[in-house]
């Protein structure tokens, strides 16, 4: 695997020579000055490209292209957002950076409701509490109707837990889920959030999975004609949130992507805790399933519970059999190889990572401070290595 690390860019607290240090040779990174729906201007880009290069690393993977609300809808403007789209992939195939992640989650990018978790061993960790996120729905943001998605026990639950809230922990509970968390991109108040969220209001999980399509039905040709890879990642957390629908949660949400549109550019960023949150998904049945198309790699594990709730776990600990996965990764390179691709090798990179000695001390993004993903990336490479050697004897 070609070991990466996530930069979000000079204003990173987590350098690009700390980055060397933990042994990654490549970096995953965007332009995040840029707003959603612009176009990336070639010489920024390269810029971005060069400053990476001067340090010793390589960029390959871009994480995240966003996709902007309009496109997701197909109301507004998005034929012009979708025309920007493509430019910006034509500009980063002509800086030679072929590798694209993204998502198409409404509204919220990933989402959690804790990021300051406390572990066992005095660690933080990103915490997903449903009843929170329930209570907030319920009492903070005050949706109309939002009290007819939820059971008796979770409004129960919800508001018991609501009032128990200072209004210091309101505010904390409001931040952690609509300021945006790292990558998102997008940054919320209440009542900007919530009108954002009416927009969905009449959208089925059809309408979005054909919207879906729809987009991809535009920017894959392009895709293929400069040869770009195109990642998708799965929902996090990959069920709905707030009522709207979310589309690339299953195996069959996979599934039907891919049969729907079967170009190796239509892509999957294999995200093995997005995905492991939910029990009904068998990870390597959805890794050996559509391994040809799996460009980038996220491996991280989650502790989920039978309510919903999820921790972000050590990265070989938790409810992902990483042992597993690991060793498809390497029999999946090792066939790449073998039929002759030189690029054989899939860029991963340690996702998240607990908040732990010095970083305790310091501001860091959440999930992304340095040695957390530091310990992840060496746990990995030690497994990696292992198999491995038994798979060459």
């Amino acid at each position: 695997m070609k070991e990466s690390f996530r930069w979000y860019g000079t204003k990173d607290i987590v350098s690009l020579n700390n980055i060397l240090q933990a042994g990654a040779t490549h970096l995953v990174s965007a332009l995040h000055n840029i707003s959603n729906g612009e176009v990336w201007d070639q010489n920024q880009i390269n810029s971005h490209k060069e400053i990476i290069r001067k340090s010793g690393l390589k960029w390959e993977v871009v994480e995240s292209v966003p996709i902007h609300e309009d496109i997701k809808l197909r109301k507004g403007s998005f034929q012009s957002y979708i025309k920007n789209y493509i430019k910006t992939l034509e500009n980063l195939a002509s800086s030679g950076i072929k590798t694209v992640c993204y998502n198409f989650m409404p509204v919220l990018d990933w989402t959690r409701t804790d990021l300051n978790y406390m572990m066992k061993d005095g660690s933080k960790a990103l915490y997903f509490n449903l009843t929170a996120l329930v209570a907030f729905d319920l009492f903070i943001l005050n949706r109309d109707g939002s009290d007819k998605l939820y059971n008796e026990q979770q409004l129960i639950n919800a508001k018991k837990y609501f009032e128990n809230l200072s209004s210091e922990e309101v505010n904390i509970l409001t931040n952690n889920i609509i300021k945006g968390l790292p990558g998102s991109e997008e940054d919320y108040n209440l009542e900007k959030f919530k009108k954002q969220l009416e927009k969905y209001n009449s959208i089925s999980k059809d309408e979005l999975r054909n919207n879906l399509l729809l987009f991809l039905k535009e920017i894959i040709p392009v895709a293929e004609k400069h040869g770009l890879k195109m990642c998708i990642h799965p929902d996090d957390p990959p069920f709905p949130l707030f009522g709207i629908p979310r589309v690339v949660s299953t195996f069959e949400d996979l599934n039907f992507i891919f049969s729907s549109i079967p170009s190796i550019s239509n892509g999957l960023t294999f995200c093995t805790g997005s995905l492991g949150v939910r029990k009904d998904n068998d990870l390597k049945f959805i890794f050996n399933q559509f391994a040809d198309r799996i460009h980038f790699l996220h491996l991280r594990s989650t502790q989920r519970d039978e309510e919903g709730n999820f921790f972000e776990a050590n990265h070989l600990e938790g409810d992902v059999d990483m042992y597993t996965i690991v060793k498809s990764i390497l029999n999946e390179e090792k066939k790449r190889k073998k039929s002759g691709i030189s690029d054989y090798q899939i860029p991963m990179r340690p996702d998240h990572g607990h908040q732990m000695l010095d970083d305790l001390l310091k501001n860091t993004n959440p999930g992304y401070s340095a040695i957390g993903r530091l310990r992840g990336l060496a746990e990995l490479r030690g497994l990696a290595l292992g198999i491995s050697e038994s798979l060459n004897k």
